[in-house]
């Protein structure tokens, strides 16, 4: 979970200081910057097991044949800042396993980590410039200061206990020390063995320290690796839900929406903890005499798995139709001789259809709803503009959605509560009006002063008074919101069309209204 993020020259992003809660929603018009965060992040989550320069291409202009490196530092006409720097505060889950598949339990789960690069040129002429690491640092944050960064309410006794964990008495996971070519990057180890820090020539380094962890030698910083990894930017595309999987796909809901029937077929099978059990019957009995006894316990651990199945998919039909009329139903078809999983959703007239022939709508409220049912998803979740392609009646049900989606701050985090934050941004006056008002962040562009004193525009982001933000966010002007509140302009603002207006006709006017 995300907490605070502090960017500096990044695009426009120019000394940003951000508090973060399970559900935030970034508001503001076209061109201020609300992109700009969620690349952010994006770029943070890559660089956690990317290059520097895959991680800088994950976020740059893919469209461009000329997008350079450099576009992703801040720019006043001709002039790039030199250096961005990073500073991201988080909670890690308690456990994480390395990329050779071995465990690991963090020390402590409050952690701050600081990465700050510099642009380099190159000799290679092929090569438009290269990243360096200046100063890379991963820290733990003390219980007794954990009450003063996370303003978001929330319950100290259940969710803060079980959330912030561990202890930890040195300061540093990972260092930065010396100058120029001595500088060195230092892993410092928190295993078994509590070794010395292994030193790292910060020259030429070609990713940063925190995406090498592994769970022997670094165990915390491996489940801040995990952590950021798993913030991922949700852009559902029709034409990946609406394929079937392989049975050996991944049961894990892509970003873009792939494995949407894996996911769900995995959801129903091994959401309980009958289903391991009846698969390790089935494979102990092979080639061997079954008693009598035993098929009775197969036979009802397998209705149990049976049981789960339909509870499961019961639900997250129950969810899909709060937001879409006419669903009755959900299952998945097992092709035993293709070996392929089929979504179909079944209509009030008892016909079921299968994925392709579902509307793109549909489609995304279904991810949505699995997402929110599967335990193993986790992290941060950012969703650019959630009315696209909604029906304005839907507004406040995938609004809902979203927000229990999020973490609940109120309960202890566990399987049924997840430590999940969801992040959207809109200039839908439709959502603003109907979120949480402390969940707002408001940005538009100021004029501001730059380093070398020249005048450029960056990205301010406010908030609304009189709510746990305004303890560390400057309140937005009233005439700022306005536009939000009453997106139409009044009949006799301006004449700029003598035909009628939807919003002007008499049989539109609120009630009581002359």
């Amino acid at each position: 979970m995300l907490t605070r993020l502090k960017v500096s020259n990044f695009k426009n992003l120019v000394d940003v200081d951000l508090y973060l809660g399970p559900f935030t929603c970034v508001v503001g018009p076209n061109g201020v910057g609300k992109s700009n965060l969620f690349d952010a992040i994006r770029f943070l989550s890559a660089l956690a097991n990317h290059t520097l320069m895959e991680a800088a291409a994950a976020v740059r202009d893919q469209d461009s044949r000329t997008a350079h490196v450099r576009d992703l530092f801040h720019r006043v006409g001709d002039h790039y800042a030199e250096r961005m720097t990073f500073e991201a505060e988080m909670i890690v889950p308690r456990q994480a396993i390395d990329d050779l598949g071995q465990e690991a339990e963090a020390s402590i789960t409050f952690l701050r980590y600081s990465l700050e690069l510099a642009y380099r040129e190159t000799a290679d002429s092929l090569v438009r410039g290269n990243l360096a690491i200046v100063k890379e640092e991963l820290v733990h944050i003390t219980h007794g200061n954990a009450p003063r960064l996370l303003l978001f309410p929330h319950s100290a006794k259940d969710w803060r206990k079980s959330a912030v964990y561990g202890k930890r008495h040195a300061p540093y996971f990972i260092s930065t020390t010396g100058e120029g070519e001595n500088k060195v990057i230092k892993l410092h180890q928190d295993g078994g063995s509590s070794g010395r820090p292994l030193p790292r020539s910060a020259t030429n380094l070609p990713r940063t320290v925190l995406s090498i962890a592994n769970a022997a030698e670094s165990p915390t910083v491996l489940a801040a690796r995990r952590e950021m990894e798993s913030w991922q930017m949700l852009q559902l595309e029709p034409s990946a839900l609406r394929k079937p999987d392989e049975f050996s796909a991944s049961t894990r809901l892509e970003a873009d929406g792939r494995h949407l029937a894996a996911t769900l077929y995995r959801l129903g099978r091994h959401d309980g903890q009958h289903v391991s059990t009846v698969e390790g019957s089935e494979s102990e009995s092979q080639g061997q005499a079954i008693t009598s006894q035993q098929l009775r316990d197969l036979a009802s651990q397998l209705e149990l798995t049976t049981q789960n199945v339909a509870r499961v998919y019961s639900q997250i039909a129950n969810r899909l139709a709060e937001l879409i009329d006419g669903v009755h139903e959900i299952k998945i078809d097992r092709d035993e001789k293709r070996e392929l999983l089929t979504l179909h959703v079944k209509n009030e007239e008892g016909t079921f259809h299968p994925a392709r022939a579902l509307s793109d709508g549909t489609l995304r409220f279904l991810a949505l709803a699995v997402l929110e049912s599967d335990p193993q998803m986790q992290g941060v979740i950012c969703l650019e503009e959630p009315e696209n392609g909604i029906h304005p009646a839907r507004i406040p049900a995938i609004l809902q959605l979203l927000r229990d989606i999020a973490v609940d701050t109120q309960e202890p985090v566990g399987e049924d509560n997840p430590l999940r934050q969801v992040i959207v941004n809109t200039h839908s006056p439709s959502v603003f009006q109907q979120v949480p008002d402390d969940s707002v962040v408001f940005v538009k562009t100021r004029e501001a002063i730059d380093e070398e004193g020249r005048l450029c525009k960056k990205a301010h982001f406010l908030c609304l008074s009189d709510t746990w933000r305004a303890k560390v966010s400057e309140d937005a002007a009233r005439g700022d919101l306005l536009p939000y509140l009453n997106p139409v302009l009044p009949k006799n603002y301006i004449e700029v069309s003598k035909q009628k207006r939807v919003v002007d006709r008499e049989d539109m006017q609120p009630k009581g209204v002359a």
